[in-house]
């Protein structure tokens, strides 16, 4: 399941822009391509602080890669979820998407965020990311190498990413605190049957790389998935390393339904 998309610099653009990326959800409505999204933003009157340029780098360049892809579907979930789900769970919502987008930022939280948190580490630093970044283009993620700036600036956009998100303290420093950060009931709901409907098998589900984001093994996503059979959006039947699920909901749609009624 290794995800072979280069690592760029595409973060640099905006980092979890999560007050932005709701009031973009917000204008946005389903057939909506960026340009046209831009010009609605631009007119909306609701980005006062912020100039016309970098309003376009923030619809094209990072909102419509990490919600506007297959059609628009996650734009459309979170659209529908954003009135009802807390901030909280849907930050973690755009915590998949921008990673999928980014896979520099999903590797960092996988190897890098969660091995300092297991290993009872305090913090993280702008230099751990540098290491990170330095491997990585080391292992030919990059197209190119990165001159000595870039790294460091990306290095910091990786830690400001994770702070955006809820992971680490926020503010502007070079070492971060990390703080406590666990996959919401909602979320989990959400990812497995995101997964499923994308035509994942439900024994590969478990394993899927996505829920490495929140720090979470086979095992524990298999008490995730039980945890939502007792609430009653699936049925479980687990028999040693052979898992069978049966989904309750016909598409995600009707999941959202369900999420925003809870």
């Amino acid at each position: 399941m290794a995800d072979n998309t280069p690592y760029t610099t595409q973060l640099q653009a905006g980092l979890g822009l999560v007050n932005e990326t709701k009031t973009l959800l917000d204008l946005w409505s389903p057939g909506m391509s960026a340009n046209q999204l831009h010009l609605v933003a631009l007119d909306s009157g609701r980005f006062p602080t912020v100039t016309a340029r970098r309003l376009r780098n923030i619809v094209v360049e990072c909102f419509a890669p990490r919600y506007l892809v297959a059609n628009g579907a996650p734009a459309a979930h979170l659209k529908s979820l954003s009135a009802t789900l807390s901030t909280a769970d849907l930050t973690q919502l755009m915590l998949v998407f921008t990673s999928r987008a980014n896979p520099i930022l999903g590797d960092f939280v996988r190897h890098v965020y969660w091995a300092r948190y297991a290993g009872a580490f305090t913090e993280i630093t702008n230099d751990d990311a540098r290491t990170f970044v330095e491997r990585g283009i080391d292992d030919g993620k990059t197209i190119k190498r990165w001159s000595e700036t870039t790294m460091r600036r990306v290095s910091g956009y990786l830690t400001g990413c994770c702070a955006d998100y809820g992971m680490l303290e926020r503010g502007l420093r070079s070492s971060r605190r990390i703080l406590p950060f666990r996959i919401s009931p909602a979320v989990a709901a959400f990812l497995a049957y995101e997964l499923h409907f994308s035509g994942i098998s439900d024994n590969a589900l478990l394993i899927h790389d996505d829920w490495k984001l929140f720090g979470l093994a086979r095992e524990d996503v298999l008490e995730e998935i039980k945890r939502l059979s007792l609430k009653g959006l699936l049925i479980v039947q687990a028999a040693g390393d052979v898992i069978r699920i049966s989904w309750k909901k016909t598409d995600m749609e009707a999941l959202c339904d369900v999420l925003n009624q809870s």
